[in-house]
Parts: structure tokens; C-alpha cells; sequence
């Protein structure tokens, strides 16, 4: 048997994978239709990918036509709707499964049998237009993917030996949430402290994806010791230069919130730490390069509680949630 869910999935969240889920449990052959307008508040590509990471054994199409949304909105509203759901199926649905009443005459117009899930959402009592006003709070009906999307990137930044991993894994704890370590540090270490120009597009590469993988994982925020950003900084203090691929790496990528530590806090070596006479000026270049891009930070200093409380306020600023 063949079936059908049709949406905008703006975001998809629990009740759509419980919708697809049930559907799934009673046909073998499931088309899932992301429908899409380019004027969406969600990008249409994005949502079509999300669908394809949640459902990778579905069959999930991608609907861009500019269709009207509501039959007050065109005398030919199913007629139009059935046309471009013929066009884009590779065959039609014996059951149409919807949580919204449209579902009823969606399935006559395709010959189809309507099977109604959860339409008075007593099963996961949530719609997509709720979670858009404040994802943040309603964070548990989101799946990973979706998260990832709306979690908020909080950066520790700065000069070496400022307490950056310190704060970073305060924070982790008190907001219970992701810690993505430096990952210079981790290929660097095995290396025995070596380095080489070409080893800083590496770097920028693994902490990007280390980002990316973590942040799925992550409890509203994501809390970065260290970003791409910083690799740029680095190849320019060490080298004079910065590759082509590291400055589009870290242009193509930002954080919410960047904590610059000031350097007053003694030097501690170890084999990954290069500039200890340099701190004051890699500070200016840190400073710098946050304001020519435009990030978003807040200076911290003092003691490690001074620096931990000045942080938490910063994030508590972003939202409210976070208090």
C-alpha cells in the first residue's frame, strides 16, 4: 500500500515524525511531501533537508510550487493542489495521513483514503507556528536537526593561557549543556606541539565539524572553546598570511555571542602555547577582528568567578530562558 504526508514541516517537530511514524507502521511505500514557498520565514531547501535527515528511507519530494495556501485564496485551490502533487508523485496514494482536517478532502480529490492522526493534538500538543515564536522554550518537541538550527553558539575567545577552557567547561556545567574542546589543541598534541601553515586549514576544517556535530547534542546553547575565527588569527600571528580556505570558513561562520578573556591571569606553558610574550598584542588582534566582523562580545577579566558571573550575565542577556 502507498501513502501520503503532505507539509511545510516549518520546523518539523515531534508531532510531524509522529504523524510520518504512524503512517510508516501501516504502509510499505510512504511519499512525503515537503511543501515550500520562497517567501517562508524557514527556507524551503533547508526544510527539504531536514526531511531527508529524519526519514532517509522515505521517499521525500520537495513541492516548490507557488500554490495557494487556503481554498478562499483561488475558486481552482484543489484543482491546482492535485495537479502539482500528480506532477511531482511517481504514483498516487492509496491513503492520504494528515493531523489537519484538510486531509479529508486532499485524499478525495487523490482518490484516496483520509486517515486521520492526533487532530486535536492530544498526543503531542504543539503546532510549528508556536514553536517559530520561541523555539527556545519549546526545545523538547524538536528533533536534533532542528536544534542545531535555533541553538544559540556562545564562543570563548582570546590570547593563550587566559583561562578559556577553564570558563568553557564552567559553563558547560552550569547550563548543563555541549562542550566543543579546541581542536587545534587535539591535533596539535599529536604532533608534539609541531606546526606548519598548511596544518591551520586542517584545524579550521576539524573545529568546524566538530561544531557541527556537537551542537545536535547540545542543550539550547552551545559552548565553543575557541572557533574558526580564531585559526585566522592564529595563521596571521604565526605566519603573515591566512589561506584562502580558512578566511572563508571563518567569514561563512559566526557564534551569538563571543567572551574575549583579557590576559590578566599568569602564563602557564605547556607544548601547544607559542606567544607568551605576545599576549598583549594577540589581544589587540583578537579585539580587532571581532569588531571588523561585526560579532557580537563582551570583554572578561578578574578572577575566575569575576569572569564565570560576567558570562553568565552575557548569556542570560541574549535570553531570558537562559536565567
Amino acid at each position: 500500500m502507498r501513502g501520503l504526508v503532505l507539509g511545510k514541516f516549518m520546523p518539523p517537530h515531534i508531532g510531524h515524525q509522529y504523524l510520518i511514524d504512524f503512517a510508516r507502521e501501516l504502509v510499505g511505500d510512504l511519499s512525503i511531501v515537503v511543501g515550500t514557498l520562497a517567501n517562508e520565514p524557514i527556507s524551503g531547501a533547508l526544510r527539504y533537508q531536514w526531511m531527508q535527515y529524519l526519514y532517509p528511507n522515505c521517499r521525500v519530494l520537495h513541492l516548490q510550487d507557488e500554490n495557494p495556501q487556503a481554498p478562499s485564496e483561488h475558486e481552482h485551490f484543489w484543482t491546482i493542489w492535485k495537479n502539482s502533487l500528480e506532477k511531482i508523485l511517481p504514483h498516487s496514494p492509496d491513503y492520504v495521513f494528515a493531523s489537519e482536517t484538510y486531509g479529508m478532502k486532499l485524499a478525495e480529490v487523490l482518490g484516496a483514503k483520509f486517515i486521520p492522526v492526533d487532530l486535536q493534538r492530544l498526543s503531542v500538543p504543539i503546532s510549528a507556528s508556536r514553536i517559530r515564536e520561541n523555539p527556545l522554550q519549546h526545545w523538547a518537541y524538536l528533533p536534533d536537526c532542528v536544534r542545531a538550527h535555533y541553538a544559540k553558539r556562545i564562543c570563548i575567545f582570546g590570547p593563550e593561557s587566559t583561562g578559556k577552557t577553564t570558563l568553557a567547561k564552567q559553563l558547560a556545567k552550569h547550563y548543563s549543556t555541549t562542550l566543543v574542546p579546541e581542536y587545534a589543541r587535539t591535533y596539535l598534541e599529536q604532533q608534539g606541539g609541531q606546526i606548519q601553515s598548511a596544518d591551520l586549514v586542517q584545524i579550521a576544517r576539524g573545529q568546524a565539524a566538530s561544531e557541527d556535530a556537537l551542537i545536535k547534542h547540545c542543550n539550547r546553547l552551545l559552548i565553543c572553546d575557541t572557533d574558526t575565527l580564531a585559526t585566522e588569527i592564529w595563521s596571521q600571528a604565526l605566519y603573515g598570511s591566512c589561506d584562502e580556505v580558512v578566511k572563508k570558513i571563518a567569514k561563512e561562520r559566526s557564534c551569538d555571542l563571543y567572551l574575549l578573556c583579557d590576559i590578566d591571569v599568569p602564563w602557564v606553558a605547556d607544548s601547544v602555547r607559542y606567544l607568551p610574550d605576545n599576549r598583549l598584542e594577540f589581544y589587540r588582534r583578537c579585539e580587532q577582528t571581532l569588531k571588523a566582523n561585526k560579532r557580537s562580545y563582551i570583554s572578561l577579566s578578574g578572577n575566575q568567578d569575576e569572569r564565570l558571573n560576567a558570562a553568565i550575565q552575557g548569556i542570560e542577556d541574549i535570553d531570558p530562558l537562559f536565567r
